[in-house]
């Protein structure tokens, strides 16, 4: 299976006529250093070289500005734009409302689940069903990742399309704990991972300056859905049962996937030109080691590994923790979901928009230590609450929510950013794949593991808490890391 430009995908790519456009060299932009590949011109003592010098961050001397050097032997045009990329972002975000979405409310899910169909399982055994979902949700870009690159999104869209509404439709009727494991577990996992990877990928064929802004802006839509899904849930199950509940929420992912699947379009001949990146032999579907060579996305992988290991616990165990722990009123505790999301909102949109200008790793630096305070300063302190002020656990919570929200939005929408900042846009599916492959594993665990704390604590909910905060300090810690190395530790620069 090999690439083929004269396939029917790459036809509106080859002859379509881009907006007013930027012409800078391949994937390079104002906040990025120089990537390391064969395409780049790189210079010592003004001799060029035809190989990379020893990677060393604290000498610029080693490397061509992009923004002035002569071009290179390769050049990419983007958009930043116009009708053809916005639509793009529209189709996005439709397929993030509708993907990232069920993602969003599984806390939802799972609060249902450990009342009913499941009461009978700990709260750990439950958690590995939605730990797979998101497991399989990330873990499936090692494969999506290289078939967008080389393919384009269309018939990874359709194939989501098809897997997540069945998923849906399929859990509203199950009622076994392995019935809600293949379905929403497995199927669910699989529709979200080949729906969200190419929306996002796709976005960063059309923008590069403003890749930030629109990759926020499209991920959004991934806290609407977080918004109205439970809240839908929550409004009709008392009314036409749990299973209509559930495929009311999967027409309205169908309508939102037919939207995405006309809108969502690469620019697979502008931004792979020869397809270099693709092996005579076939598609690539390896996880791509030669990248964690570059140090900058080896601490950048471990960054965002320890970020999923904690962001789902909150997402998960929210709406059990207002109604085990804290007693307050069912109607609240299922509406702490939506309120978290409405945070979330504002916490994917805002720190793409500020990461374009001050620096997207430095913006996410300051994302992962406001959700390390908001956990420890908010979250932690309601834990003493049980058994007080119904009003002030409620108000406590709520400021939570939207504080948490707003703080782990970001790790949604500056992830691919950071990411794509540090490697070439044509390798950035396989790139983003390979990242996510490494972080699903944190994913698969974090859920189940709070769980078990759950349960080993007598129904106590400190030790979660605290395994969240520990979750972001390690964060912390690696992006740190991962700013120092690539752009040193001068505090003002844009990185």
């Amino acid at each position: 299976m090999s690439c083929n430009h004269n396939h029917p995908a790459f036809l509106e790519s080859v002859s379509e006529q881009p907006q007013p456009q930027h012409h800078l060299a391949i994937n390079q932009s104002p906040t990025d250093l120089p990537v390391l590949s064969q395409t780049t011109s790189y210079r010592s003592n003004g001799r060029p070289l035809s190989s990379p010098p020893a990677f060393n961050p604290n000498d610029s001397g080693n490397f061509t500005n992009p923004l002035t050097a002569a071009p290179s032997r390769a050049t990419t045009t983007y958009p930043e734009g116009g009708r053809k990329a916005w639509s793009v972002v529209l189709g996005s975000f439709c397929g993030m409302v509708a993907s990232f979405g069920i993602m969003n409310t599984i806390g939802t899910f799972q609060a249902h689940l450990s009342e009913h169909q499941l009461r009978e399982y700990e709260a750990g055994y439950i958690g590995w069903i939605f730990g797979m979902y998101a497991f399989i949700s990330f873990f499936g870009g090692i494969l999506i990742g290289p078939i967008f690159d080389c393919y384009g999104p269309k018939w990874l869209l359709v194939i989501g399309t098809v897997s997540t509404v069945a998923s849906l439709m399929l859990s509203s009727v199950s009622q076994s704990y392995w019935q809600f494991m293949l379905s929403f577990g497995v199927l669910g996992g699989m529709g979200t991972s080949l729906i969200f990877t190419p929306s996002v990928a796709s976005i960063g064929h059309w923008f590069l300056e403003k890749r930030g802004q629109a990759t926020g802006v499209a991920t959004t839509g991934g806290s609407i859905g977080g918004i109205i899904f439970p809240l839908i849930i929550q409004s009709t199950t008392p009314k036409v049962g749990f299973g209509w509940a559930v495929r009311i929420v999967g027409f309205v992912c169908l309508f939102l996937m037919v939207i995405a699947n006309c809108l969502v379009r690469a620019r697979l001949s502008n931004i792979n030109g020869t397809n270099k990146n693709t092996p005579k032999g076939g598609l690539d579907v390896s996880i791509d080691l030669a990248a964690f060579k570059d140090p900058r996305f080896a601490l950048t992988a471990l960054g965002v590994f320890m970020i999923e290991w904690g962001i789902f616990v909150p997402l998960s165990y929210i709406t059990s923790y207002s109604l085990l722990h804290l007693h307050l009123p069912r109607a609240f505790s299922y509406q702490l979901l939506a309120i978290l999301n409405v945070g979330s909102v504002f916490g994917r949109w805002l720190p793409g928009l500020v990461g374009d200008k001050i620096g997207r790793f430095n913006m996410m630096i300051i994302t992962v230590a406001f959700c390390l305070v908001t956990t420890l300063a908010v979250w932690l302190p309601s834990a003493y609450m049980r058994g007080g002020s119904v009003g002030g656990a409620k108000a406590l919570m709520v400021v939570f929510a939207l504080m948490y929200g707003f703080g782990s939005g970001s790790g949604v929408s500056l992830t691919p950013v950071c990411v794509g900042q540090i490697c070439e846009t044509r390798e950035y599916g396989r790139r983003y794949g390979t990242c996510h492959f490494f972080a699903s594993f944190g994913t698969l665990t974090g859920i189940p593991i709070a769980g078990q704390i759950i349960h080993s604590t007598n129904g106590q909910f400190t030790g979660l808490i605290l395994f969240t905060a520990g979750s972001y300090i390690a964060a912390s810690v690696f992006f740190v890391a991962a700013r120092v190395v690539g752009a040193g530790a001068g505090l003002r620069t844009v990185y």
